[in-house]
């Protein structure tokens, strides 16, 4: 299937086995999945109809969206609002699909992995790189953290990533928040405020095993500090975390 713009709207056969689970089962088990960016940052799945394995309650309610027409909303498991469908969208590959609710369900599978927050964009790509590049933090004048050995995480469509080794971060100006956030692609991160600004800092105890190599490695949100690369202070860059 060739990938198919209408809009915003990008829709393309994904190549993967997807499962979705409500009440502990699969409710829906496909290989012949959609994937259709709605939005740009990221593509969601739409599941064939003969592949979900649950009665879908319509609930009489709807939305409409430009692109892709009128939504019927139905009730999954006693989970309201949990799917749609737009059975007359203007975008016919759209017409025979589901779209179940990210945060409705229990779980989602790639193959047998379970994946978190969204679909996994298959045009983005992360790489871990050791370097010996100066990099230096500077929050308010203060530098917080000063490394030789940084490994730099690119990730499509975001800037580069310093992660620094701990030994190289002053750990007397940080302090743990209670803020935890997923990522499909590094797994689950544990923040810190700076010297006295709150969640400035990341880590991943434990990533993905693609971005293993920043486990326990400390980054600084480049939006919000000052960066020193090799003495040169560089551009906020401007992104949705700014």
């Amino acid at each position: 299937m060739e990938p198919i713009t209408r809009g915003r709207v990008r829709v393309e056969r994904a190549a993967k086995r997807v499962r979705v689970f409500f009440g502990g089962r699969a409710v829906a088990d496909t290989t012949r999945a959609l994937l259709v960016w709605e939005i740009p940052y990221y593509p969601t799945y739409y599941f064939p109809r003969e592949d979900v394995a649950v009665e879908l309650r319509p609930n009489g309610r709807g939305v409409r969206s430009p692109s892709r027409g009128e939504a019927v909303l139905y009730d999954v498991e006693g989970v309201a609002d949990a799917a749609l469908a737009y059975p007359d969208s203007p975008i016919e590959e759209l017409r025979d699909h589901v779209r179940f609710e990210w945060e409705a369900a229990d779980a989602w599978f790639e193959e047998d992995e379970e994946v978190y927050v969204h679909a996994r964009d298959p045009y983005t790509r992360v790489d871990v790189l050791h370097s010996s590049r100066h990099v230096r933090v500077e929050v308010d004048g203060v530098t917080v953290a000063d490394s030789h050995s940084p490994r730099i995480l690119f990730e499509t469509g975001l800037p580069p990533r310093y992660y620094l080794p701990k030994t190289d971060v002053r750990l007397d100006l940080l302090s743990p928040t209670d803020t935890v956030t997923r990522c499909p692609y590094k797994g689950t991160a544990e923040y810190w405020s700076v010297n006295g600004r709150p969640d400035l800092a990341w880590s991943y105890r434990t990533p993905l095993e693609e971005s293993g190599r920043v486990a326990g490695l400390i980054c600084f949100y480049d939006e919000k500090v000052d960066v020193y690369v090799d003495g040169v202070l560089q551009e906020r860059p401007k992104t949705p975390f700014s």
